[in-house]
């Protein structure tokens, strides 16, 4: 079965999210409403907005899921309503304005499926003036965890498996975030709101976000928690939150600490955060301060800049001196495109790609899928 497929019957699954969805949309969404389902997926969300009144539905999704999409809609008696778009939503134009945009790009943190950047470039091409987007607000949230499976997930790298030093993986794996279930015992103290966002007017950088908790049992700091809670409609919440009875069916997040502290009721964790969401990059520094006075009993700065996987010769092309030349598949990308002239038939360009690039391709049929797949992500 496709990954993408059993992915999307997961969401199905959860009841408690469509049940979240279902009622946010009767709440907001009323009768000859226009209505933009951004990233639609299989269209769950527009198929509520229809049962909802909605006149139109705008079902923007990107991937070839629409084809399904499209199938599942008109099995549901919802064809006439539904307009799909095979486009990113950024690089989409649509004929009118819409009253409300949904969408459910939250992930696990509330931030790294792209709901802001995509609600912000709604919020300016796609809604009235007084149009609603739902979710509306997304709170991130962030406790301080003791798990010890988790980190010896960091702590793999010391182990010397198969007998060999792997050592040096420690210092990426510790400024890398981990998808986790947490569960309540796990959490040293109660959780703490980072920020509060409006959901379309979220800035694209999110700095020196600060919280401090304070330690109400005794355990082991091993690292940070975070996930969210959306506000849908004003009285609908959709949340991971693991003290939450009406959990949805998703992972939370985890930022460890370069090594564990233990911690005792009354210590003081300080937490900063600085998000940049657009190209996932996150910065966490944690201090724990003793209950007993305001010395500092550890401090720690992570990112996720320094557990990138970069090569040296891919830095090497960063550097400001480096003269780029393009490889023998980027010339043939260039035939493609200089070819797509709103002339040419897409046989021709084929056999035309492999007449130039004969060295690069074994038979017409393997220029073929090269070209087939460069027209279909750039042209119209």
């Amino acid at each position: 079965m496709s990954l993408v497929l059993d992915e999307h019957r997961q969401y199905l699954s959860d009841t408690i999210r469509l049940a979240a969805f279902r009622a946010a949309i009767q709440e907001v969404i009323k009768p000859g409403n226009v209505v933009i389902d951004l990233g639609a997926g299989t269209g769950i969300l527009g198929l509520l907005a229809c049962r909802a009144g909605a006149t139109r539905v705008y079902s923007i999704e990107s991937t070839g899921l629409i084809q399904l999409t499209r199938e599942i809609c008109q099995a549901n008696g919802c064809s006439d309503r539904i307009q799909f778009i095979n486009e990113l939503s950024a690089q989409a134009s649509l004929p009118e304005l819409a009253d409300v945009v949904v969408a459910d790009q939250i992930g696990c943190f509330g931030f790294e499926a792209g709901l802001f950047e995509y609600f912000r470039d709604a919020r300016q091409r796609f809604l009235k003036p007084d149009g609603i987007t739902i979710p509306s607000r997304i709170d991130l949230v962030i406790a301080p965890i003791d798990s010890q499976q988790l980190r010896d997930q960091v702590e793999f790298w010391n182990t010397a498996p198969a007998e060999f030093d792997f050592r040096p993986v420690k210092a990426m794996a510790v400024n890398n975030s981990y998808p986790a279930t947490f569960t309540p015992d796990q959490l040293l103290g109660d959780p703490a709101i980072l920020a509060s966002l409006d959901a379309s007017d979220a800035p694209p950088s999110l700095l020196g976000l600060t919280a401090t908790v304070t330690v109400s049992k005794p355990g082991t700091l091993h690292g940070i928690g975070g996930w969210f809670s959306a506000t849908l409609s004003p009285s609908v919440t959709l949340t991971n939150s693991p003290l939450s009875e009406n959990r949805i069916d998703r992972q939370n997040m985890f930022f460890p600490i370069d090594q564990p502290v233990p911690v005792v009721p009354g210590d003081r964790i300080l937490i900063t955060m600085s998000i940049l969401p657009t190209d996932m990059v996150i910065t966490w520094k944690v201090v724990v301060q003793s209950a007993t006075g305001n010395v500092n009993k550890a401090s720690f700065s992570h990112s996720t800049i320094q557990g990138m996987l970069l090569s040296k010769e891919a830095l090497q092309k960063t550097k400001p001196d480096f003269i780029p030349t393009l490889t023998p598949r980027a010339e043939a990308r260039r035939t493609v495109l200089e070819l797509c002239t709103g002339k040419n038939t897409l046989a021709e360009i084929e056999r035309e790609t492999y007449r130039r690039h004969a060295t690069l391709f074994r038979s017409l049929d393997e220029a073929a899928k090269f070209v087939t797949d460069v027209t279909t992500r750039n042209t119209l």
